[in-house]
This record gives C-alpha cells, structure tokens and sequence, in this order.
C-alpha cells in the first residue's frame, strides 16, 4: 500500500514576503473629471449672469447669447483637454474658480464698455493660450530653477523698459505702460513672475545659510547676512525702479513676496518682525517724500474733504456700495458706471458690489480664498524646497494682489491702483494671472504624480 500524503495548504506569503508593485491609474482622471464638472457649473453661472445683465439693462436676451455660451465652453474646454494630457494629476480647483472669477469680470466689463468687453475677450483667447503654452514648455519646475540668472536679467529689463524712452508711457501719474507697436501692455506682471521664480531658486539654495546661526560674535552665534546681500540688493534695486516709476501698489507686493518667502525658507520670525519695521519706516518715508503716496495717504485717512478731486473717485465706490446693500440691485440695474472713474480697471469691486451686493463680494472673496488654500497645499505637499518656496510665491503674488485692491476700495488701505486678478479689465493682468495658474497647475502635477503602491502577494519558494 502506498501512502499518500496530501499536499500542504496554500496560505498567503507572510508579510515580510510581500512586494510592494507600483501600480498607475491608466484610465480617465477622477480629478479631470471633477473638473470638467466644476468648469460647466462655472460656465452655466457666467452665461447665466450675462443674460440677467441683458434682461436688467435692455428687457431682452443678448443675441449673441449662444455664441457667448459657446465661446466661453470652447475656451474652458480647450484648456480642460489640455490639462488631461500634461498635467493629469493636478489639483481640478485652480482652473474652474480663474475661469468663474474670470467670466463674472467680464460680465461686468461688458456691461458698461462694449470695446472694452472686445478686448477683454481677445485678451481670454490669447491668455488660454498661453496657458497651454506653459504647460507645453515647462513641463518639469527644475528648468526654471536652472535658469534663475536669466530669469532675472530678463525681470530687470522688463522693471525699466517703461522708463525707456520712446517706449515707456505714463498714464494716470503712474509710467508703468510699454507701447509697442499698437500694443500696450505692463511689463510688470511679467516681471513679477520671474521674480517669483529667482526668489525661490535663491532662497531653496541658501536657506541653510540664512536660518542657521555660524557667525559667532563674542559669546553669542548670529546668522551670517553675507548670502542676503545679493538677493537684498536685487529686491532694493526693484524696489527704487517701481519707485520712481510710481508703481506704489506692485512695490508693495514685491515686498510682501520677499518677506513672505524670506520667512517660508527661513522660519526665522526676526526677519518677519525686521521687516514690518523696514516697512513701516519706508511707508513713512513715501507719504512724505512721494507726492502720489502722499495724496492717496490724505484721501485714505479722510476722503470727503476731497469728494469733488482726489477722493471723488473713493466716494462714489462707497456709494455704489451702498447702493448695493446685502443682495445688490442685480445685474443690470446698476448705475456705478455713471459716477465711479475707471470702474472696470481699478473699482471692479464696486461695480460687483452694487451689482451683486455684500454676497456678491463675499462669494468673490471666497473664490480668491479657494485659490490661495489650495496654493498653499500645493506648496505643504511639494517635494523639493524650489518648488515648495514658488508654489508659496505664485500664491503670495495672487492673493495679496486681490486683498491690496479691496482692501483700497473698503479704505482698509490706501488705494494702490493695482488691477483685481482675473476681474479687472487689462490684457497683461489677464495674461500673467492664467500663466501664474499654469505654473501652479504644473507644480501640483509634480507633488501629485507618485506611483501608488499596492501589496501584491508574490508567493517565494520555500
């Protein structure tokens, strides 16, 4: 007789066995998805609102309101498709709430000045275009960073081609236009951009240097501020440029930005508390030695002994405002443009305000909020400190802009005469924002596109 013995069960490897297997998600994006989604809402609600501004104004749907629709789902659309091809992993709220914030600016523009509204649209066209633009060319964020020098000169050049002769123009007190051709643009908010991306590459290489304390004097260790010098006599240089070309809203911001990514590389709180102090001295110093501060100074502590000059502009935002109260006096039924100077370029929050009233703001403000949130976790969640430090920059930039243009309007600051983002009328504006929103798109694809690994089973011969 022959025994038989039965083979032995097959249990499952024991866990030290185990391989972990990279595995890809190959199919359709469920964050691709939930954008498309949030892109047609975004698209519903602006088509929505250029009807009731046609119904409040004339009685009547615009004529144009299919190809309105039509225009404005090509132009989502096409920059949708191309975020499912380049950046597929990235974040689906950056591009829905540029498009939201950017249909409902247009609404308005269109609303008061029809040639504006032609050129607000060509300017979309050419700014979703560019958006893909970047995505195509700068596909990894460590090209940027190789090039920072370059990135630089170019920023400095772009700093004084309005002082340029036959080339620069001064409007409004302020030489801040380049005129080429017959195009005029702001060379600034380009500029602002590269600057990000030199701060950044600068500060991720030397933050050891400027946190930690090796220069001993006495019994006491400091930080060495040689590797400061350069970058701080850059941000000078930048500063006096904008300066003397009467730019007080972008000098403003350019030093929040280098405070704010001093601080982010560092987490020394001296630098922040030196320099708030730095700025308290240079706001003095500017009220007092700039006319253009000094008068927006005067007009920002008590406007209304200059309702009919340099406050008249102020006063009658605040009545729009008022005007427009808790639910505003809807889309159309509106009279800011009447009253309020350069409505649709530096009081676009008065003509939403009266328009859309106190929620009107409140939901703009909160779209604005959305962005920084989520420039912020793509910063938390980025790999390397370049692009941790220019996802915190590009942030900066977007979010202290709209705050220094409302909180001019609602006289929590001076007026500074910067354009809110995405909602103002202006091409360059409207340009730099949406490749700004490309960047971020491609430092979110870099902190989102890992291989998940899955346990796999895999069964070693005893």
């Amino acid at each position: 007789m022959v025994a038989v013995r039965a083979a032995p069960p097959r249990t499952a490897p024991p866990r030290s066995w185990r391989v972990a297997v990279p595995t890809y998600d190959r199919g359709p994006k469920p964050r691709r998805r939930a954008e498309f989604w949030l892109l047609l809402l975004a698209c519903g609600i602006t088509t929505a609102c250029y009807a009731l501004a046609s119904l409040g104004q004339d009685g009547k749907l615009p004529l144009n309101l299919w190809g309105f629709l039509a225009a404005v789902l090509g132009l989502s659309l096409g920059a949708h498709l191309a975020n499912r091809w380049l950046v597929p992993n990235a974040t689906p709220v950056l591009l829905p709430i540029a498009t939201l914030l950017n249909g409902i600016g247009f609404v308005e523009i269109a609303r008061w000045n029809a040639a504006y509204a032609s050129q607000q649209a060509l300017w979309a066209a050419i700014s979703c275009a560019l958006y893909v633009l970047t995505l195509l060319l700068v596909r990894r964020s460590r090209d940027l960073d190789r090039y920072r020098y370059l990135l630089l000169l170019l920023a400095i050049f772009l700093l004084l081609a309005p002082v340029i002769p036959h080339l620069g123009l001064e409007i409004n007190g302020a030489r801040l236009w380049v005129h080429v051709g017959g195009i005029e643009f702001q060379p600034v908010e380009v500029a602002k951009l590269l600057l990000v991306v030199f701060f950044a590459s600068y500060f991720a290489t030397t933050k050891e240097l400027l946190s930690i304390p090796s220069r001993r004097i006495g019994n006491h260790l400091f930080v060495d501020p040689r590797p400061l010098l350069p970058i701080a006599v850059t941000w000078g240089f930048a500063l006096a440029v904008l300066g003397f070309e009467n730019d007080v809203g972008f000098a403003m911001l350019l030093f929040t930005l280098f405070l704010a990514l001093l601080w982010t590389a560092t987490g020394r709180v001296a630098y922040l508390v030196a320099g708030i102090a730095l700025f308290v001295v240079g706001a003095l110093v500017a009220a007092h030695y700039f006319p253009q501060v000094h008068e927006r100074v005067q007009v920002w502590l008590d406007p209304w002994p200059y309702a009919k000059g340099n406050g008249y502009q102020l006063v009658q935002a605040w009545y729009a405002l008022a005007a427009g109260g808790i639910l505003g006096t809807g889309f159309g039924l509106g009279a800011a443009g009447a009253t309020v100077p350069h409505l649709t370029t530096d009081m676009m929050v008065a003509a939403i305000g009266e328009e859309m009233g106190l929620i009107g703001i409140a939901a703009v403000v909160c779209g604005f909020m959305l962005l920084v949130g989520t420039g912020l976790q793509i910063a938390q969640r980025s790999r390397t400190d370049f692009a941790r430090l220019c996802a915190v920059g590009l942030t900066v930039v977007i979010g202290f802009q709209a705050f220094f243009i409302m909180a001019g309007v609602l006289r929590i600051l001076p007026l500074t005469g910067i354009t809110l983002p995405f909602m103002a009328y202006g091409g360059s504006s409207l340009v730099a924002n949406y490749v700004l929103i490309a960047l971020l798109m491609r430092l979110s694809e870099e902190a989102e596109s890992r291989p998940t690994a899955t346990a796999a089973a895999v069964a070693v011969a005893a």
